[in-house]
């Protein structure tokens, strides 16, 4: 093990790094798919309704390797070869920020969705009362009180979101556990590989878990 760590500890510290920077840059933009699909979500328009609740069954009915693999595979030949006149080529980084984005989003807009009809529907009221309008009633009133409620949940998809990076191995991309297949088959040794990988892992699950029960602790204070 102590030899694994002295040769390949660089290595490893940075394909978590990666895992770190991939994870961060698919929730950055499943905040907006979230925000935008739950708000569609709720909004009193069926047709708003209806495809937002597509669009989250769709995308958490899919396991996330075949997600992964669409998206790195199928989107560039789709664009390339069906519809035509196109040059599409999407790196493994990318294609895993999209994949993650997609299947991270759709899980925020249920999130985002349950926060806004947490609060209460007098708030809205209120707010319309004062001659608001629906989008600036939302936005300055409901919004800010649900993503209150929401943040530590926030913490919680991001953890999830870092582990689901494991997956995108398949596609390529020089993550932790791709980084450490790599070690393994230079070592032969699994057991002492995967050993220092799960306390890697370990380690920023648990500081990001006990970061969302603190913040959360915070916030029922403040209520």
């Amino acid at each position: 093990m102590i030899k694994i760590i002295s040769v390949y500890g660089t290595l490893l510290l940075t394909a978590l790094g990666r895992t770190l920077l991939l994870a961060l840059l698919g929730l950055f933009f499943a905040c907006f798919i979230g925000l935008f699909f739950g708000i569609m979500g709720v909004l009193k328009n069926r047709v708003c309704n209806v495809i937002a609740q597509i669009f989250v069954d769709v995308i958490r009915g899919v396991p996330m390797i075949v997600l992964a693999f669409f998206v790195y595979f199928g989107m560039p030949y789709f664009f390339n070869t069906i519809i035509g006149g196109f040059s599409v080529s999407l790196s493994a980084l990318q294609a895993g920020t999209i994949c993650l984005a997609l299947n991270c989003g759709a899980y925020m807009a249920e999130i985002v969705r349950a926060g806004i009809l947490s609060v209460d529907i007098g708030q809205m009221e209120a707010a319309r009362s004062l001659g608001m309008t629906y989008g600036m009633s939302m936005r300055k009133v409901v919004l800010p009180q649900a993503i209150k409620t929401m943040i530590p949940t926030f913490i919680n998809q991001f953890i999830i979101t870092l582990k689901d990076t494991s997956i995108l191995s398949v596609i390529g991309f020089p993550e932790l556990v791709n980084s450490a297949k790599n070690v393994q088959a230079n070592t032969f040794m699994s057991f002492q590989t995967w050993a220092i990988v799960g306390v890697m892992y370990l380690v920023v699950i648990t500081i990001l878990s006990r970061s969302a029960k603190v913040l959360e602790r915070r916030l029922n204070v403040g209520r």
